[in-house]
């Protein structure tokens, strides 16, 4: 063996080495997922903010017979939320035909 202290040396045959004693992680839990949601909304709305700050010039819109005039950012935004809105909904239909076959199935076990 080389006395050389940069060299790692195994341990001899038949000996395990022991793991590193590392400090207990903190414990998951739900207000500490909550206030990294807070903060993660909170920037988006800061960069939502900014984005509609400067888009302010109007662009005229028409849906069928109507038409009306909004800034550029604010439009944007509106068509997000309505998609996102349209999302839900969707979503929310889909959980409740899920929870339906879910009890049917459950009644029909008994």
């Amino acid at each position: 063996m080389s006395s050389d202290p940069s060299v790692p040396v195994d341990p001899p045959a038949g000996e395990a080495s022991t793991p590193p004693q590392h400090q207990a992680a903190v414990p998951f839990t739900r207000a500490g997922a909550l206030w990294s949601a807070l903060i993660g909304g909170f920037l988006v709305l800061i960069v939502l903010l900014v984005f509609i700050t400067q888009n302010t010039s109007p662009v005229d819109l028409a849906f069928l017979t109507w038409t009306w005039s909004l800034p550029t950012g604010v439009a944007i935004l509106l068509a997000a939320i309505c998609g996102g809105l349209l999302t839900a909904l969707v979503g929310t239909a889909r959980i409740f035909q899920l929870r339906r076959a879910a009890k049917k199935s459950l009644a029909a076990q008994r």
